[in-house]
This record gives C-alpha cells, sequence and structure tokens, in this order.
C-alpha cells in the first residue's frame, strides 16, 4: 500500500454527523447527556438520587476505551494484547495488588485478539465516543450505590434499565414527540452545546463539490435531529453540498449487514415510507446498506472500484467497519489529540473566578482523566526488582490497525490543499506516521516503545 494519503485520489468523501462534521461543547453536552439518564433512573427506575448530583471531580472518570463487564460492575482498561492495565469496581479504582488478583498478566475473559470483536455484546460495553462517556460515569456511580446497598454485591442487573433509558431518551419519535430530556433542550438552545462550523471548513466542503467529489453524510442519528443540526452547523442550504445524506443508519449494521437486512427506506416529512430493493439515485435516505450504495456510486463516478473516504468519531461504529467490511479509506477524528495540545488558560482557571454555575460542568471529555491515564499508552506495573514497562494501549493499536489518518479535527486539514499527502498508519511506518497534524505528545516522548 502507498506511504501517502490524499483526498485528490478519492472519488467519494463521506462523513458521519455527531463529533465529526457536529462538533459539540462538551462540557456542557456531557452534563445534558448524563442528566438524560440520571433523571429517568431516579424518577422512573426508583434509583438512588445521589446520581443527580455530579461535582467537578467525578468526571475524571470519564476516559475512551474503558470497557464495563456488565456482570460484576468493573470498568477495564486494556493493553493492546489483551491484559489489563487498570480496573475499578465502579467510580473505586482497583490497587495494583487487587488487580493482580482480580486479572493477573493473561488475556481478559472476552478478549479476541483480531482486534474486531464486538464492541456491544450482552456481557460487556465498551466506551467508545462522547456520547457513550457520560453513561460510563453513571454506570459507575450505580454500581457505587448497588454495591453499598447490598453489602458488597458481586452481580448487577442494571443495564437493562440503561437501555430503558436509551430507548426514552432517544428513540425515533423522541425528538418530534419533544420527549426525553436531551432533545427538548437541543433544540431549546442549540449555540449552547453546538459549534458551528468554520468558514473554512464550510469552503473546503464546497471546494471538494467543485473538485467533483461525491460528498455523502452517513448519520445513525434520525432525519429530523440530522436536519437540525445541519442547518445549525452550515446553514439553511446545507442539502446542497451532499449527494446523499443517510440518516438511522445504525452503524456498524450499515456496513456489516446483507442488503436484504438492511433496505434503505424513502422518507417524507422525515417519516420512513418504503423500503427499497436498491438505490438507484442520490437522495435523502433512511437506514440502509454499504452494498447498495457502493452500486450506486459506481453508477454515479462511472468507475467499477470508486475510491472511498469515510470520516467519523467512532472505531466501533465508523472507522473499523467502513475499512474492514468495505474496504473503504477512514479518517479518525480524535480530539484527545485537541485536549493533549490545547489546554487553553481559561480552562486552568480557579473555581471561585468562574460563573456561580460552571463549578459542575465536566471537565473536556478530550483532556487526559488523571484516574485512568493515557488513553494511547500506559505503564504495566513491574513486578519486583524490575521497572514499570510502558506498552500501547488496545485502542492505540486500534487507530494504527483500521485508520488511514487521525486528525483532531476537520478544521485541521480544511486549508490544506486537496492533493496534499499525508503520512498513512502502516506496519511499514512508526506507530506515530497517521497522525495529523502532529502525534499525541505522549507518543512522541516514547517513540521507540514497542508492541508486546
Amino acid at each position: 500500500m502507498a506511504q501517502h494519503f490524499s483526498l485528490a485520489a478519492c472519488d467519494v468523501v463521506g462523513f458521519d454527523l455527531d463529533h465529526t462534521l457536529c462538533r459539540y461543547n462538551l462540557p456542557e453536552s456531557a452534563v445534558l447527556i448524563y442528566n438524560s439518564f440520571a433523571q429517568f433512573l431516579v424518577k422512573e427506575k426508583g434509583y438512588d438520587k445521589e446520581l443527580l448530583t455530579v461535582t467537578p471531580e467525578d468526571w475524571d472518570f470519564c476516559c475512551k476505551g474503558l470497557a464495563l463487564d456488565l456482570e460484576d460492575g468493573n470498568f477495564i482498561k486494556l493493553a493492546d494484547n489483551g491484559t489489563v492495565l487498570r480496573a475499578s469496581h465502579g467510580t473505586k479504582m482497583m490497587a495494583p495488588e487487587a488487580l493482580a488478583e482480580e486479572y493477573g498478566r493473561k488475556e481478559w475473559k472476552h478478549f479476541m485478539s483480531d482486534a474486531g470483536m464486538a464492541c456491544r455484546s450482552g456481557k460487556y460495553y465498551f466506551y467508545d465516543n462522547y456520547f457513550d462517556l457520560p453513561g460510563a460515569l453513571l454506570c459507575a456511580r450505580v454500581v457505587d450505590s448497588l454495591t453499598k446497598q447490598n453489602n458488597g454485591q458481586k452481580t448487577f442487573d442494571f443495564w437493562k434499565d440503561i437501555v430503558a433509558g436509551i430507548q426514552h431518551n432517544y428513540k425515533m419519535s423522541a425528538f418530534k414527540e419533544n420527549c426525553g430530556i436531551y432533545f427538548p433542550e437541543i433544540k431549546r438552545d442549540p449555540g449552547r452545546y453546538l459549534h458551528t462550523c468554520p468558514e473554512s471548513v464550510k469552503k473546503w466542503l464546497q471546494q471538494l463539490k467543485n473538485a467533483g467529489k461525491i460528498l455523502l453524510l452517513i448519520t445513525s442519528s434520525h432525519s429530523d435531529y440530522c436536519r437540525l443540526l445541519c442547518e445549525y452547523i452550515l446553514g439553511n442550504d446545507f442539502t446542497d453540498l451532499f449527494d446523499i445524506v443517510i440518516t438511522n443508519a445504525l452503524k456498524p449494521g450499515f456496513f456489516s449487514h446483507l442488503p436484504s437486512q438492511r433496505p434503505f427506506w424513502t422518507l417524507e416529512n422525515d417519516e420512513e415510507q418504503e423500503a427499497l430493493p436498491s438505490l438507484d439515485k442520490p437522495g435523502w435516505y433512511s437506514q440502509g446498506n454499504a452494498v447498495h450504495l457502493y452500486e450506486l456510486l459506481k453508477k454515479m463516478t462511472g468507475k467499477n472500484d470508486p475510491k472511498v473516504v469515510y470520516f467519523g468519531d467512532s472505531m466501533h461504529s465508523d472507522i473499523f467497519p467502513a475499512r474492514h467490511y468495505s474496504n473503504w479509506e477512514t479518517v479518525l477524528i480524535l480530539e484527545e489529540l485537541r485536549g493533549d495540545r490545547d489546554r487553553k488558560p481559561e480552562e486552568s482557571e480557579p473555581l471561585e473566578k468562574k460563573g456561580k454555575y460552571e463549578g459542575s460542568k465536566a471537565k473536556p471529555l478530550n483532556t487526559l482523566s488523571k484516574k485512568w491515564g493515557s488513553f494511547f499508552i500506559d505503564s504495566v506495573s513491574g513486578l519486583e526488582n524490575t521497572e514499570d514497562s510502558l506498552v500501547y494501549t488496545w485502542s492505540c493499536k486500534r487507530i494504527s490497525t483500521y485508520s488511514t489518518i487521525a486528525i483532531p479535527s476537520i478544521e485541521a486539514i480544511a486549508e490544506l490543499p486537496l492533493d496534499y499527502k499525508f503520512s498513512r498508519f502502516s506496519s511499514s511506518n512508526s506507530k506515530t506516521a497517521g497522525y495529523y497534524p502532529n502525534p499525541p505528545l505522549i507518543l512522541s516522548n516514547n517513540e521507540t516503545l514497542t508492541s508486546k
């Protein structure tokens, strides 16, 4: 494979919406998401009212790449070889001795070494994106509460209530019915939660279009929410930019399911109307599958093998399935690259200088967690008389395995020429090659790190 990647060589440029084209104000959106679940658990399911109160320190628990073992209420952080680097029971971190006793130095019981393991199963849940992370904090606090109530019980059965909370707040009709907490609040004050696209990004999208690229939007958000987001971040004429818009895409199933399992649906007034046997023309659709989409792209480009690149923020829903099932080029939006270097002075202001209501704000979710350490590498506690050794995390390994490149935001590349040659991740390049504009500081400082 070529060492470089260029947008100029692509026929089709596809985008996820949430946390990709549409960037959120993370400290605000995190609190809103947390509250949408916590209120439901307390009011509808009788959970402890303490869940409703969150301190600024609590947010440090949030870290991408954690897995929750649904049976025992333990959160874990994995090394690239499947061993457990850190763990907590609820929010309480395990001491090294307890960690060694519980997990030893062997693969975690649910780990599969091909890195294609499911991120969702009946036994565990991986926290992979910024919509998920507030739920990690909530679930950890639920485990704390249940452990306390039930004298240190070892098995837990709260996940069904979390799923019910998702259904209540985010079901297909929730936006239209103004139900739950999340959608009514976003509608009421979008500017509090969303960042508009900078002019540089709007011009860049138009530049791609002018260069003859086909532009796709593929989002798991429903049609009505997608419209609100796009009008806010891009303007009312956003539909002129995209040849094909696919909402309610139910990723990763969009990439992994057969066409017969997941047909495209027509839409009228944001409601699904009829299932389509194939996809014949550009437009706005719901659900669908990558196979029928690719057939249409062949027709539209006049090529047997059009080259597609897809931008997304979720390894589970966007990057892994687009690469693994469709063999598309993939650009991972990794805001941890921004949090790594962009600590703005106002973020470190003392609390007493902040406004009265800012105290319980979440820390930006893309910044380093003191509890969990780096998203990219971590140390394995040394045995007696040996030094700690650094290893890549499982999350970091997946980035270099399935992403073509990783960037902190679309804005970071919007002013580059379309034929700019990015160094891609590949087994022949260094582990840091695919990060643009810079690798994470912690990786730059440990370039010689070897995989275990």
